[in-house]
């Protein structure tokens, strides 16, 4: 026989089947070191008591250290129950499958999900008190909530600042200018009312007797005096009106003089809601032909200031010249700021003078100040005009005076 003949025919299959014994062997060394790790993990396990995981912090740094995976891999986030996550659980696995070159990476990867230690060896108290490990991903989760938080808190802040810049009230928003300030803040707010003070060319005041009462000023009779009287009703229904006050004060609204008038008829109606007055008042008043003689003496010879000042006179049956008196519902520049034909002494105060009176029960003192701050505040421009008004007439009637014609005597 030839030496070809007496070789032995080789298999077909022998390659195929020595890969597969490799293969065999590679899974058999895997076997052994997943066993390996197992063992060693069950070497290093926690106490069951949290009293013996705290004493011995060399014990937490080894377990620490056995269950951090080879290749930093992240930390599967436990939820509040205590069940894995089975997306995180499938990534690290499908990480392991690719580090171990091998054809059966799905078998290693169901291997590894049985052999991992379970979370109910370590108790969930020592859990909670073991910090995570600063390379880990979970330890960035909580400050990127409160980044997120932070921004979002910023955000809401600008969006609040952005709203309250917008509804804040303009001059254009107020094109209106004959509405009280005081009505302007109660519906719009203080802002709102500051604008239309400023557009009407209002002060805004807090005290009221401080505005029409100028302090450490002479408190004697002045050149110009400001009256007020209060009435009472008296007949049937309190119809008709009797004296019950009269209140002056000098130029600089200082009260001299302020008394209660003893009735002369039975009073039906003390109409105590405007008047202010009371029974009590009035029992023990003063006579009243004693105030009428006082109060002529003080006004005579004096410019008086009153608010319809007829009406005050005309109960006191007094009279004054026409000259001497200064009405301030009379005055034309007051009638235009008020838009009124006959303004009334409120409207006057809180137009002119930002001023509230009247509120509830009338003052004749009060009254009798704020008439006279009405006056000062304009003095200067009233006085001149009824100087002018005074020439105008008296060349008036100048003009009209005819020039006398001389007669001439005969000398025949």
């Amino acid at each position: 026989m030839s030496k070809a003949a007496a070789k032995k025919p080789q298999p077909p299959f022998k390659g195929k089947i020595n890969k597969i014994k490799k293969k065999s062997r590679i899974k058999k060394k895997q076997k052994t070191l997943l066993k390996e790790k197992v063992a060693k993990a069950q070497q290093t396990a926690p106490p069951d008591d949290a009293q013996q995981f705290s004493a011995n912090w060399k014990i937490l740094q080894e377990i620490l250290k056995a269950s951090e995976p080879e290749k930093k891999k992240p930390v599967i986030a436990k939820h509040q129950n205590g069940v894995l996550e089975k997306k995180a659980t499938e990534k690290s696995a499908k990480k392991d499958s690719k580090d171990n070159a091998g054809p059966s990476h799905t078998d290693t990867e169901k291997k590894v999900k049985q052999h991992t230690v379970p979370n109910s060896v370590v108790p969930k108290e020592t859990l909670k008190k073991v910090p995570a490990p600063p390379e880990s991903r979970q330890s960035a989760a909580p400050k990127r909530k409160e980044n997120s938080a932070k921004a979002k808190s910023a955000q809401a802040a600008k969006k609040h600042k952005s709203v309250a810049e917008e509804t804040k009230p303009t001059e254009e928003d107020l094109w209106f200018d004959d509405v009280d300030p005081d009505d302007i803040e109660a519906a719009m707010g203080a802002e709102a009312a500051e604008i239309m003070r400023k557009k009407q060319g209002i002060r805004k005041t807090s005290n009221t007797e401080s505005n029409l009462v100028k302090e450490k000023a002479f408190e004697g009779i002045t050149r110009v005096v400001a009256i007020d009287c209060e009435m009472v009703g008296v007949g049937p229904g309190g119809e008709d009106s009797i004296l019950a006050r009269v209140s002056l004060v000098n130029q600089f609204g200082k009260c001299i003089y302020d008394k209660y008038v003893k009735p002369t008829e039975k009073v039906t109606d003390h109409r105590t809601a405007v008047s202010g007055i009371r029974p009590e008042d009035i029992k023990d008043g003063e006579d009243i032909k004693t105030v009428q003689m006082e109060v002529a003496k003080i006004l005579q010879g004096r410019i008086v200031v009153g608010h319809a000042i007829h009406n005050d006179l005309k109960i006191l049956l007094l009279d004054h010249p026409k000259k001497k008196i200064r009405d301030t519902q009379k005055y034309k520049p007051f009638r235009k700021a008020v838009k009124s034909g006959r303004p009334s002494l409120k409207a006057l105060c809180r137009q002119i003078l930002n001023v509230n009176v009247q509120q509830g029960e009338h003052s004749s003192v009060q009254d009798a100040q704020a008439t006279m701050r009405l006056y000062t505040l304009v003095k200067k421009q009233w006085e001149a005009e009824i100087k002018d008004h005074q020439k105008n007439k008296d060349s008036e009637k100048k003009s009209q005076r005819k020039p006398k014609i001389p007669k001439y005597k005969d000398k025949n």
